[in-house]
């Protein structure tokens, strides 16, 4: 989408297409007649773009997978947000799409204004550039609808922090250490100490990822499981996404690195 917003910025009317609505569908089929590459991206395009239609004209979808066969699996189920991208995305799978823009990019005066982000002689070929690295990896099985990364448990990140930590470990490395550390007296040793420390540091920074952006944190946040229970302390954050706020609360004891016998 951001790719396609680039490509349309200040287009020239007769690069667009004076009647068609799907503007960057012009833009690439007007390419297309003097760069091959693009002409092939058009050519698969429209291949995609005739298999949808006959599996909407197909009641079950049952008769085309008699007829294509083997071929079947070489030709996924477009979902309704790749269909609206199915040029960029297929010039993208292809691992095209760079030198596509590049030759825009190089023939700019044809098809944009003098205005236009690809005209301009910095951000132009910047653009291109910036795509040679989505092109150049393998796209064998694309995102699907739960793809979102999460965060794992409080109690997974302070177990992967005390496999991979740096804490005093002489046993064999592939034995797994038990979550639960034992609690600090105040006769307790330096190293200890730091280990805890840097477990606590772990843990809160792995609330903030590159998905997500942390508005507001807060410490010894009350929260009671169940009404015969106690409230429990622990540290409360709001999360930002693409598209929705999300509550994290973790407990205190994990937090400090200490589970002690709690549940």
């Amino acid at each position: 989408g951001v790719v396609e917003a680039c490509l349309l910025h200040m287009l020239k009317r007769r690069a667009a297409g004076f009647l068609r609505t799907d503007k960057v569908a012009a833009l690439f089929t007007k390419v297309g007649k003097t760069c091959a590459i693009a002409g092939d991206v058009c050519k698969k395009v429209q291949e995609l773009q005739q298999q949808v239609e006959s599996r909407k004209n197909q009641p079950n979808g049952q008769e085309p997978l008699k007829r294509q066969g083997s071929t079947t699996s070489k030709t996924p189920v477009l979902t309704p947000q790749a269909i609206k991208h199915i040029w960029v995305r297929t010039a993208l799978i292809e691992k095209v799409l760079d030198k596509i823009v590049q030759y825009i990019v190089d023939n700019c005066s044809k098809y944009y204004e003098k205005e236009a982000l690809l005209a301009d002689p910095v951000c132009g070929p910047i653009l291109a550039s910036l795509l040679v690295g989505p092109c150049a990896l393998e796209y064998t099985k694309l995102k699907t609808a739960d793809h979102y990364w999460t965060d794992p448990s409080a109690d997974e990140l302070v177990q992967r922090h005390r496999i991979h930590g740096t804490h005093g470990r002489q046993d064999s490395p592939s034995k797994r250490p038990a979550l639960g550390i034992r609690k600090r007296h105040s006769s307790g040793s330096t190293s200890e100490d730091r280990f805890a420390a840097s477990a606590r540091e772990y843990v809160e920074s792995l609330h903030q990822n590159s998905r997500t952006h942390l508005l507001y944190g807060k410490n010894n946040v009350l929260v009671q499981p169940k009404d015969d229970l106690e409230a429990i302390p622990g540290y409360l954050s709001l999360h930002q996404s693409a598209d929705s706020l999300t509550l994290k609360w973790t407990p205190n004891q994990l937090m400090n690195g200490t589970l002690g016998d709690s549940e």
